[in-house]
């Protein structure tokens, strides 16, 4: 994919918040003091009156940001995965979740494709924080142009959104003049009959190709892009499981409480399938180059084959 054009989905946030800026005026954005690492220093330039850097004190962000949705305005709480599920999980919970505010939080810097920063910083457990909060829409694109129309879509939808990027730059898979987002549903990406591959996030491009490499070993799997974990598109999964008989869940993310757990409590109950998932296995990240990082813990296109291969077999 070297041909190909790469944008970090961080950045595709940074880009569609000048645009929702632009189009409403009560978009406002929060920053912990990482505004040149989220991107919303690109909304900072265009509006430095709408900006409002809450300092390195995610917890407090959450607050503020609560406090405005109030107000009439729409905030984007921006910072880091880890902290902004992680640290500042309590007032994301009781002053966002319980209360149902208006808020969205774009989390970045999320998985292991942080990289050198190392597994302090290496979020691998924001999906299943904020799976278990009641109301919560969970959000985790693919790609710059889903990115950037989740986002919008996020400020369409009445009530708490988070919102997962990358810091790594990843290929764009999908058209724009074709793509169209919507909230709670999958995207069957490529049809197949012997075995599901359900993937979010930067794993969706990984599996696609994995596809490819499964095609020429005589294996026809079904590519589904699930960019929204909660709500899951049930109808999607529970079809699609019954037509191959055998799904495989793909995440940057540990297979505990993520997208792969969402699968299965759905499977479980509507339609039993022989289900394995593929992800970060309970354990920590560490300090390295991302695709480098990627292809050690199991998530690049070669490992994905040969995993599901085996599977089948």
């Amino acid at each position: 994919m070297a041909d190909v054009k790469k944008i970090a989905t961080r950045e595709s946030y940074g880009n569609a918040l000048v645009e929702l800026g632009k189009a409403h005026d009560n978009v406002v954005v929060l920053d912990a003091d990482l505004a040149g690492a989220t991107k919303t220093s690109i909304f900072m330039k265009e509006f430095p009156e709408r900006h409002i850097d809450c300092g390195i004190a995610e917890s407090n962000m959450m607050g503020i940001a609560a406090g405005l949705s109030t107000c009439g305005k729409v905030p984007f709480a921006s910072s880091f995965a880890m902290f902004a599920a992680g640290r500042a999980f309590e007032q994301v919970r009781n002053s966002i979740g319980y209360p149902h505010l208006n808020v969205k939080i774009g989390a970045t810097h999320a998985g292991i494709s942080v990289g050198e920063d190392g597994a302090t910083h290496q979020c691998n457990e924001d999906i299943a924080l904020m799976r278990t909060i009641p109301g919560m829409v969970v959000i985790n694109p693919a790609d710059d142009v889903e990115a950037r129309a989740a986002v919008k879509a996020a400020y369409e939808h009445q009530g708490p959104v988070y919102m997962r990027f990358g810091r790594l730059a990843i290929p764009v898979i999908n058209d724009e003049a074709t793509y169209k987002f919507e909230l709670g549903k999958g995207i069957t990406l490529r049809e197949g009959k012997d075995v599901t591959i359900i993937a979010t996030g930067l794993c969706v491009g990984e599996s696609l190709e994995a596809a490819e490499i499964l095609s020429k070993e005589g294996i026809d799997a079904e590519v589904i892009n699930i960019h929204t974990i909660k709500p899951l598109d049930e109808a999607l999964v529970v079809a699609s499981a019954k037509k191959t008989g055998k799904v495989v869940t793909v995440e940057e993310h540990s297979v505990i409480g993520g997208l792969g757990s969402a699968v299965c409590d759905v499977l479980s109950e509507q339609a039993p399938t022989k289900t394995m998932k593929i992800g970060v296995n309970d354990t920590f990240g560490e300090s390295g180059p991302a695709v480098e990082l990627i292809k050690k813990y199991g998530l690049d296109k070669e490992s994905i084959a040969k995993k599901v291969a085996a599977f089948v077999k």
